[in-house]
């Protein structure tokens, strides 16, 4: 879901922090000789063409572009232009993907003996589930094609009926996942993240140490309203980190990258998870672990309360104790940044007050964060708090309906995301999870292991299996039922269980450059710093 959300600031401008935006839209009178990629979050001081949306201020409508997107002359070029062709990209599936992905599905359901615990049809079900797991990490279609293929596999099959194969579309968690999207647009689209983040950078930015701290804090302070860390990263964070880099001379690609980029990218990066883990609300996959944890019996009263309570000293820790590690094993060379505050000064002076829309974006998060602290003693669930949020956005215009259509990520996460937790739900309710867990814990028995052996043994195993996955959400749809069931079997008192398996769910986002969507934001997103990773 995260590497998804990519997509959802490909028509957002993020003001950059350096202070000569204004210099670099000025227009040539001769042809641009060349050509540079878009970074997938534009900034106004990297000139574009035009914008998915409109032209940008200061060029002119044409009826017809004079650059081509292919191919720029200058001046001194006398080759007449030409129209450059490019091959149409490949069309459907990836044939080898594809072949592994159905392969794993038909030789478990043919080839594996099936246990005798274990009813024909559950079997024809994980037979399915893993081929579309597969197919999540091979990836020979996109995710919701290839969810959707499960999905339809499994009603054609008559494994599942048609209510139980869609049930989990009405999954409040679900919703609550997708609205939490549109919620992080409303940060990015009103400014008000960014106009946060420059206040930290301003007060603590006169050393490189204090502006990871600053950015850090920055994140935590609104990890609880903004519950999508590519967000935060790509709508907030990585345009700072990257004006300020670029004004300190540290620049991608070269030995210059040291400087300052590559520490401020890397310790942002690792902080992230620490934030996310902090607070229930900061991160999608953080409330569909408790639903799940909730299919096999372990319910959590308070659940923000109680997530806040017992994340809070490792969490908290954590983020102090991060920029620091990371100050001395991956020192930058750049030790001061005296002028830090005085550009976050005059951005925020450039930025003017706070607007009606940021002041109505901060009355509306801080009642969906009291309504998702004290929503179950009034009776409020947590997806009808954040509709409420929603709804008053809408209504105050500070989001419009465009704004949530256009929010792609969100409506593809609620397609292959409801297909992995309703395939996820049945496999628990045909006792194939009961079955593989009753499995492991007697192998965990037989190794004469005690509940907190086993634990360390099950954590290091989820936390390391996250090398083949590219979403922490994904994983969370594969495997988080499976392996709370292994615990329970194991003796591992349920909540510890549950909570050790959804806080180590945000770690490893870390953990490769492809982990996580704000992993593929620091690393492709402007190509920023690439020696880091």
């Amino acid at each position: 879901m995260e590497s998804l959300a990519l997509q959802a600031f490909s028509t957002v401008t993020t003001a950059p922090f350096s202070l000569s935006s204004r210099s670099s839209l000025h227009l040539r009178s001769r042809p641009i000789a060349k050509i540079f990629q878009p970074s997938v979050f534009p900034s106004s001081s990297i000139l574009t063409l035009r914008s998915p949306l409109k032209p940008l201020l200061l060029l002119p409508e044409r009826p017809k572009p004079l650059i081509s997107p292919i191919r720029a002359v200058s001046r001194n070029d006398s080759t007449p232009p030409t129209e450059t062709t490019t091959s149409p990209p490949p069309q459907g599936a990836k044939l080898f993907p594809l072949f592994l992905s159905i392969s794993i599905g038909l030789i478990v359901r043919f080839l594996v003996p099936k246990p005798v615990e274990v009813t024909p049809q559950a079997w024809q079900l994980l037979a399915i589930f893993l081929s579309t797991i597969a197919g999540l990490v091979l990836s020979p279609l996109p995710v919701g094609a290839w969810a959707f293929i499960g999905l339809t596999t499994s009603i054609v099959t008559k494994t599942l009926p048609f209510a139980s194969a869609f049930s989990a579309f009405t999954n409040e968690v679900i919703w609550l996942i997708v609205i939490s999207f549109f919620f992080a647009r409303g940060f990015v689209k009103t400014g008000l993240g960014d106009r946060i983040a420059t206040y930290f950078v301003k007060w603590l930015g006169k050393s490189t140490l204090g502006l990871s701290y600053g950015l850090t804090l920055s994140e935590a302070l609104i990890a609880p309203a903004m519950p999508s860390t590519t967000a935060r990263a790509g709508g907030v964070f990585l345009p700072i980190i990257k004006s300020l880099s670029l004004s300190a001379g540290s620049r991608p690609g070269d030995s210059s990258s040291k400087k300052l980029g590559s520490y401020l990218i890397q310790s942002q990066f690792q902080s992230a998870g620490n934030s996310s883990a902090l607070f229930l609300t900061a991160a999608a996959q953080n409330l569909l672990c408790l639903k799940l944890a909730e299919e096999l019996g372990i319910v959590i009263s308070s659940p923000w309360v109680s997530w806040f309570k017992a994340a809070s000293l490792p969490a908290l820790v954590s983020l102090l104790l991060t920029p620091l590690i990371l100050y001395k094993l991956y020192p930058p060379e750049t030790k001061d940044t005296p002028d830090a505050p005085a550009m976050a000064a005059k951005k925020l002076e450039n930025m003017g007050p706070v607007t009606r829309n940021e002041w109505i974006m901060v009355g509306t998060m801080l009642l969906a964060v009291a309504l998702w602290v004290c929503g179950e003693s009034l009776g409020i669930p947590s997806a009808v708090a954040a509709m409420i949020g929603l709804s008053i956005l809408l209504l105050l215009g500070v989001l419009d309906w465009n704004d949530c259509l256009s929010e792609k990520s969100a409506w593809d996460t609620l397609a292959w995301f409801a297909v992995l937790v309703g395939m996820a739900g049945q496999l628990t309710n045909l006792g194939i999870v009961s079955w593989m867990s009753g499995c492991v814990a007697k192998v965990l028995q037989s190794l004469s292991l005690s509940w907190p052996a086993a634990l360390g043994v099950l954590q290091a195993s989820y936390f390391f299996i996250h090398y083949l996955f590219a979403s922490q959400t994904g994983h969370v749809g594969a495997l988080y039922s499976a392996f709370l069931a292994m615990h329970l079997a194991a003796g591992v008192p349920g909540m510890l269980a549950a909570l050790a398996l959804a806080y180590n769910t945000n770690l490893f986002g870390a953990l490769t450059h492809y982990s996580s969507g704000q992993a593929a934001v620091y690393y492709g997103g402007v190509s920023l710093f690439s020696s880091l990773f």
